[in-house]
């Protein structure tokens, strides 16, 4: 099984893969760690602030490790928000199979109520060297943004309301206390 993680920034996709590897013993893949390493070889000009571009460059790569994991029967979390919407179309039904998606996303009530720890939490999985843009607004922006992006693809989006951990904890039951092999 190859399980996707993406959503919106500060949501806790790197946690959520953490602890898939710590509870179930599925390794994972960071593609901030694929993007940090390519810019910082020199293998691209772009820079971590060209989201946009970054998605193009770095989804075929994803999408081709993703293949290779399938193929070689291994299980892998792969999370990062640098995932196309419209990513099933790269996958024909044998890989789809094998496939679980989870798309993380706060609601604004949320971030309203919850902005400072969010905040507070930002570094619990991974330091985070330039936060300096995380205000309530843009991260109300990048969750409309992922949730709309995601949902108009057909794509069902976990959107947090209330309890958080209660809601990680219903995505890891859809995945299965055991992951099959991919």
């Amino acid at each position: 099984m190859v399980v996707l993680i993406t959503g919106a920034s500060h949501t806790g996709k790197t946690a959520l893969a953490a602890r898939l590897t710590r509870e179930r013993g599925v390794p994972f893949l960071s593609v901030d760690h694929l993007k940090m390493g390519l810019i910082r070889a020199g293998y691209t000009a772009l820079t971590p602030e060209d989201d946009a571009e970054l998605t193009e460059y770095l989804w075929p790569v994803v999408r081709e490790i993703v293949k290779t994991a399938i193929e070689n029967g291994q299980n892998l979390a792969v999370e990062g928000c640098y995932m196309p919407y419209e990513w099933r179309r790269d996958f024909g039904a044998e890989y789809l199979a094998h496939i679980r998606f989870v798309c993380l996303a706060f609601t604004e009530a949320y971030i309203d109520a919850h902005f400072a720890d969010i905040a507070a939490h930002a570094d619990d999985a991974e330091r985070r060297l330039d936060d300096g843009w995380l205000t309530l607004e843009r991260l109300k922006e990048d969750n409309r943004l992922a949730a709309e992006g995601f949902s108009r693809a057909g794509e069902r989006v976990t959107m947090i309301d209330g309890d958080y951990e209660a809601a990680i904890e219903r995505i890891l039951e859809g995945l299965g206390k055991t992951p099959d092999r991919a």
